[in-house]
Parts: C-alpha cells; sequence; structure tokens
C-alpha cells in the first residue's frame, strides 16, 4: 500500500507553485504526492519530475474536463478537443513520473442532462476508448471517479463506473472511488468496493466533511473490509479540501474552514492510514 496527499490540500489558486509543497510532503513522510493537471503544462511537468524525484516521492494525477472539451457532447468539434485534452493528460501525466491519471475524465463537472443520460454515457465510452493505445505507450491508469449527485449526473455510483469502464474495452481503464462520494451515494460501502474489485485503479480518501479521515462519522471498517477483500495493494491518497476564502475551495464548495491548519491536517490523516491500512 502507499500512501499519498493531493497537493490542492495548500492550494489557493491551482497555478500555486507546487515545489514547496512537495517538500511538506516529504517532510511529514508520505509516499507520494496527487498533483491537479489544471494550470500545469508539459514544460512544468517535465521540471516538476525531477523536483519530485529530489523529493524522493512518486506522483499520481488528477484532472477533469471542461465543458469546451466535453466528450459526451453531439458537437463533433467539442468532443475532438475533449479527446484531445485527454490525450495532453495522459502525455502530461507520464512526464510528470506519474502511472495513474484519474478523476472526472468522462464529462465536464458540474453539467447535468438526466434526459439525454444514456446518449452522453455512450459517447463518453467510445471517445474513451479511442485512448487505450496512448495509455499503453504512456504505462499511464486512467481512473473514472464516482461523484456525487450535486456534481455530476452521470457517474455517482460505483456500479456505473464500472459499467463505463468496461464500456471503453481497455485494460488500462477503471475506476477512482473516493470516501467523500460513497457516503453520499452508496447504501453500502463495502460492496461498493467489492463490486469494483480489480477493476479499483486508485482510492481517495477524506471524511464525510472532505477534512481528516477518522475524524468523522465515515464507516472506516467496511472501507478497510472491502479493500482487504479484493487485496487492494495500490495508492490510498488523501484528497482533503478543509480551507474557505479562496478560488479552489470555492470550486468545491467549501464555504466554512473544515481544519484550522492544512499541514496539520495532513500529518493527521497519515497516521490515520498508517494504523488503519
Amino acid at each position: 500500500m502507499k500512501f499519498g496527499v493531493h497537493a490542492g490540500l495548500w492550494m489557493a489558486k491551482w497555478t500555486d507553485e507546487i515545489k514547496p509543497i512537495l517538500k511538506i510532503v516529504s517532510d511529514i513522510g508520505f509516499d507520494g504526492v496527487e498533483i491537479s493537471l489544471l494550470g500545469m503544462d508539459q514544460y512544468k511537468a517535465r521540471s516538476l519530475n525531477k523536483v519530485i524525484k529530489d523529493f524522493k516521492l512518486e506522483v499520481t494525477c488528477s484532472d477533469g474536463l471542461s465543458i469546451s472539451a466535453d466528450i459526451t457532447s453531439t458537437d463533433k468539434d467539442v468532443v475532438a478537443k475533449g479527446e484531445e485534452h485527454l490525450r495532453w493528460g495522459i502525455e502530461t501525466a507520464s512526464l510528470l513520473g506519474s502511472h495513474y491519471l484519474a478523476g472526472v475524465i468522462y464529462s465536464p463537472w458540474g453539467v447535468f442532462d438526466p434526459k439525454n443520460k444514456k446518449n452522453r454515457f455512450d459517447r463518453s465510452a467510445l471517445a474513451l476508448s479511442k485512448l487505450d493505445k496512448i495509455l499503453i505507450q504512456n504505462d499511464v491508469n486512467l481512473g473514472i471517479e464516482a461523484i456525487n449527485r450535486f456534481e455530476t449526473d452521470l457517474i455517482n455510483t460505483a456500479d456505473e463506473a464500472i459499467s463505463l469502464a468496461k464500456a471503453t474495452k481497455s485494460q488500462n481503464i477503471g475506476v477512482l472511488l473516493d470516501t467523500f462520494h460513497l457516503n453520499i451515494e452508496e447504501k453500502d460501502i463495502k460492496s461498493a468496493i467489492i463490486k469494483a474489485g480489480n477493476n479499483l485503479k486508485h482510492f481517495h480518501i477524506s471524511e464525510n466533511d472532505r477534512g481528516v479521515p477518522g475524524s468523522g462519522h465515515i464507516p472506516w471498517n467496511e472501507v478497510k473490509a472491502g479493500l482487504k477483500s479484493i487485496n487492494y495493494n495500490n495508492w490510498i491518497v488523501a484528497e482533503m479540501f478543509v480551507s474557505s476564502g479562496n478560488p479552489a475551495s470555492s470550486d468545491l464548495n467549501i464555504w466554512r474552514d473544515i481544519e484550522q491548519n492544512q499541514t496539520k491536517a495532513a500529518e493527521e490523516a497519515l497516521n490515520f492510514m498508517r494504523k488503519s491500512f
């Protein structure tokens, strides 16, 4: 098992300098850092790759699609732009040194069109299926994240994420599950994790309020039992968003300070992860 933390915990804007965060992550003792590709370019990725290695860290990546790059769109030009962005994301993740790229990479965040859900699902699967070759070439795995109903209407549950991953027919495309979202959408978190099985490429944890895991009411024994049942032995990344009053937190609807100190929250999260997993 490898333990990581999302750099977004310390970021006020997605374009903030990441290098100082890497030192904090390394000093705390995490195995790796997760970096959002928002605000990233390939020159910056190459430069950060060396710094990440200097701090003896590994890296995972997250990303999302914009409305102008929506692979579920009926507009072929918009879909093409989305496919181009995903190819760029895979290459950029590889330049950073990551073998994992996950997130809302199947539809833009915050877009809802339930009447056309089936057609959007099919268009998303088709676009994602085209990435198989570039994923293999770059040794990158793609994780389709199931997120809650207030952020998308397309992929809310583990079942839906698994169905989309399987529809792509790519061995390098699976699912990302996140305890914050599982807690909202699943009747049985353990069962949802077990259903994912070998399709589970990546795993995020935070508490029910997106704060320090173990400080709220997430049923961690179920989480632990589910992961153990499928012999999951990959990344567990603390994806906590705890500070209000900045652009990044506004994007995620963080309207109050969940934790008072980001670095302390990261330390407490790692302690919890080591004890629990």
